[in-house]
C-alpha cells in the first residue's frame, strides 16, 4: 500500500512536471509568435488600405465630372460652322446695255463706219460711241428735202394771193366759178404737199440721229461687238455697263444654299489673279430658281452640270473702285466672313 502511494505521488509530481513544461513551452511559444503575429496584422492591414485607396481612386477617374458636360455644351454652342464657298463673276450693278445697230429701210443694219470707243473706256449719257455709213447719204437727202420745203413754202403765199383774185373776180362776174375752183385746189395740193415734206424730214431727221450710237446711261464699254466696216448683228455693236457700282453674282450649290442669309458678309477674291487682295460685299438677293452651273473652274474634275442657286453680292464702295474695270472676272466667294 505504501509502495503505491509513493507510485502515486511520483506519478502525480510527473503530471504536474510534464503539464507545467507544457504549460511553460505554450507561454514559451506565445511568446516567440506574439510579435510575428502583430507584424503580419499590420502588413496585412497596409495591404488593404492601399487596395482600398487604388480601387476608390479608379473609381474617382472613372467617375464622370460634372463640369465635363457643360464645357462640351459650350464648346458646341460656340463652335462656328463652316462658312460656304462658291464660285461666281463679278458685273455692274443695275444695267447692262447691248446697243445694237439701227434698221435701214430694206430690213438691214448699216454697216459700222466710225467707232469711237475701245473696251474698258468711261462713257457717259449721250456720248456718241459709233458712226454708221449711212448717215452721209441721210444728211444728202436732208438737204434735198429742205430745198424742197423751202420751195412750198415760197409757192403756197403766191397761190394765196392768186386765189384771192380770182375770188374777186369771180364776184363780180369777171371770172368763171369753176376756175376759181381749180386755184383753190391747187392751193389745197401746195400746202398738203409742204406738210408731207415736213413729216419726210422729220423721219429723217429720227434717221441721222440714229446713224450715230450713243450710250444711254453713264458706265464703261464693256465689249465691243462688232468693227469698222461690218454690218452688226443680232449680238449689237456694243455693251456699255453702269460701273459706279459692282456685283457679284454667285452660284451656290443648292446643298449649300440653306446656309446663305440675306445681309450675311462675303470676303471675293480672284480665282486667277485679276486683283489683289480681296472684296468685301454683302447679300442682297437669293434666287427663287435653280439653275443649271454656268461659271465653270479651272479645275478639269469640277462638276459642269452641277445645279445652283444664284446669289446677288453687292460690293462696298472700296471694291466697287478696284474691279470697276473687271467686269466678267471669275471671282470665289466666302460666305461669313468677318
Amino acid at each position: 500500500t505504501e509502495t503505491q502511494r509513493q507510485n502515486a505521488a511520483g506519478s502525480g509530481e510527473s503530471l504536474r512536471d510534464g503539464m507545467g513544461g507544457s504549460v511553460h513551452r505554450g507561454a514559451a511559444v506565445r511568446r516567440a509568435t506574439s510579435p510575428l503575429s502583430g507584424s503580419r496584422r499590420i502588413w496585412i492591414g497596409v495591404g488593404t488600405l492601399a487596395v482600398l485607396a487604388i480601387g476608390g481612386g479608379a473609381l474617382m477617374l472613372r467617375r464622370p465630372q460634372p463640369s465635363t458636360p457643360i464645357a462640351a455644351s459650350e464648346q458646341q454652342a460656340t463652335r462656328k460652322p463652316e462658312s460656304v464657298a462658291a464660285l461666281g463673276s463679278l458685273r455692274p450693278a443695275g444695267e447692262v446695255r447691248r446697243l445694237a445697230a439701227p434698221v435701214s429701210g430694206f430690213g438691214g443694219s448699216p454697216r459700222v463706219a466710225s467707232l469711237l470707243v475701245k473696251e474698258g473706256d468711261p462713257v457717259s449719257k449721250g456720248q456718241v460711241l459709233a458712226v454708221f455709213d449711212n448717215r452721209p447719204k441721210i444728211e444728202a437727202d436732208l438737204v434735198a428735202l429742205d430745198a424742197k420745203i423751202r420751195t412750198s413754202e415760197t409757192e403756197i403765199p403766191l397761190k394765196r394771193r392768186e386765189v384771192a383774185r380770182y375770188a374777186q373776180a369771180a364776184g363780180q362776174g369777171a371770172a368763171k366759178v369753176v376756175v376759181l375752183e381749180e386755184k383753190q385746189n391747187e392751193l389745197t395740193l401746195l400746202e398738203r404737199k409742204r406738210t408731207e415734206l415736213i413729216a419726210e424730214r422729220g423721219k429723217l431727221e429720227a434717221d441721222l440721229n440714229d446713224s450715230e450710237l450713243r450710250s444711254p446711261i453713264n458706265g464703261t464699254a464693256l465689249k465691243l461687238r462688232a468693227r469698222v466696216g461690218e454690218r452688226p448683228g443680232a449680238d449689237g455693236v456694243v455693251d456699255v455697263g453702269a460701273s459706279q457700282s459692282m456685283e457679284a453674282l454667285i452660284e451656290v450649290y443648292e446643298s449649300d444654299i440653306n446656309r446663305i442669309k440675306l445681309g450675311e458678309t462675303v470676303t471675293l477674291i480672284s480665282e486667277n489673279g485679276g486683283f489683289e487682295g480681296d472684296l468685301q460685299g454683302t447679300v442682297e438677293r437669293i434666287s427663287p430658281q435653280v439653275r443649271q452651273r454656268q461659271v465653270l473652274s479651272t479645275d478639269p474634275t469640277g462638276d459642269a452640270d452641277a445645279r445652283i442657286i444664284e446669289v446677288l453680292v453687292g460690293l462696298d464702295a472700296g471694291s466697287t473702285q478696284r474691279v470697276s474695270r473687271l467686269s466678267g472676272l471669275k471671282v470665289i466667294a466666302r460666305f461669313g466672313s468677318p
